[in-house]
């Protein structure tokens, strides 16, 4: 069964580059880009007003961004790989809390993901290593994990804070045990690059995608791939999960945006905003029974689409 989004409203020219980051809480959707500020946006009102600006966040720009799931705490990283923290107060006003400081060469932190209560941040290198800061340890490294060496482009940690998920340009896809330090799995079945791996609410699944064009799903105690997701044209830039898990969202180069329901193994909706590349595509909270999405990417605005009701 198809579903219907309908564009409710378009940011244009949101940032002045191409937007390759999007975050968001109950509230609020951060958005980042090739210039050197965050945006913060306002989702609670239908035409997702400006509510602050973290003006020269990143000298060269910033590439990712990530938000608890409390959505208390922020971490960005730039294109020199300084990563910061932001805490967000009552009111939902960002500051910055802290600094993670590595060896901060270009390309030492690619992307980033933090965990539930926004304590720790995991993070990519460009030579495979994956680490982990306790950020309320003054941003201490406490887990370094090593892979084949070939460069992190996408992580995520599982909801429960259990294992950190890694893909890379090899096509390597890796699943880390956080408690025991340990590699948990070396998952099959993508050979090109890994541009996204995402787990799902429950993290009894694991999604990722790339190069190869497609959607692996695997099982995550088993390491099993469990179903392959088939449609898109080109290469798979962004995934993300709705909160129940029921549907998974994607985004290509080649502009589209499609949903797919998980129980079906198909897709339920394509959108073509636009024919420039899709950096990254996020759910927003339900509005009464309606789920919502936004993406931004190469055309440097932001579009928000909700879904279609009968009624």
């Amino acid at each position: 069964m198809s579903k219907q989004y309908l564009t409710t409203h378009t940011i244009d020219h949101a940032h002045p580059t191409d937007i390759f980051s999007l975050s968001a809480t109950a509230s609020q959707i951060l958005s980042s880009s090739g210039s050197g500020s965050i945006q913060v946006h306002s989702t609670s009102q239908p035409d997702f007003p400006l509510f602050q600006t973290l003006d020269n966040a990143h000298k060269l720009g910033c590439h990712h961004t990530a938000i608890s799931r409390n959505g208390q705490i922020a971490a960005s990283v730039g294109f020199g790989s300084e990563v910061k923290i932001w805490s967000a107060r009552d009111d939902g006003w960002w500051s910055e809390t802290t600094k993670i400081v590595d060896s901060n060469k270009a390309g030492e932190i690619w992307s980033i993901a933090l965990s539930e209560d926004g304590q720790y941040l995991a993070a990519t290198s460009f030579d495979g290593r994956i680490n982990v800061w306790d950020n309320l340890a003054n941003g201490a490294k406490i887990r370094e994990f090593e892979t084949k060496g070939s460069f992190g482009m996408s992580i995520d940690l599982s909801v429960d804070g259990r294992f950190t998920a890694s893909g890379h340009e090899n096509g390597g896809i890796y699943i880390f045990n956080n408690d025991t330090g340990r590699l948990f799995h070396s998952l099959p079945g993508l050979v090109k690059p890994v541009r996204a791996v995402a787990f799902s609410p429950r993290g009894t699944l694991l999604a990722a995608a790339g190069d190869s064009r497609v959607i692996a799903l695997y099982d995550v105690s088993s390491g099993d791939q469990v179903a392959t997701l088939t449609g898109h044209g080109a290469w798979i830039s962004s995934l993300d999960w709705s909160d129940t898990g029921e549907y998974l969202l994607s985004g290509a180069f080649d502009g589209k945006v499609k949903v797919w329901s998980i129980e079906q193994r198909t897709c339920v909706a394509t959108h073509t905003e636009t024919e420039k590349i899709i950096w990254s595509v996020k759910w927003l909270p339900k509005t009464g029974k309606n789920e919502g999405f936004a993406t931004a990417g190469a055309n440097r605005s932001i579009s928000f689409y909700r879904e279609a009701t009968g009624g």
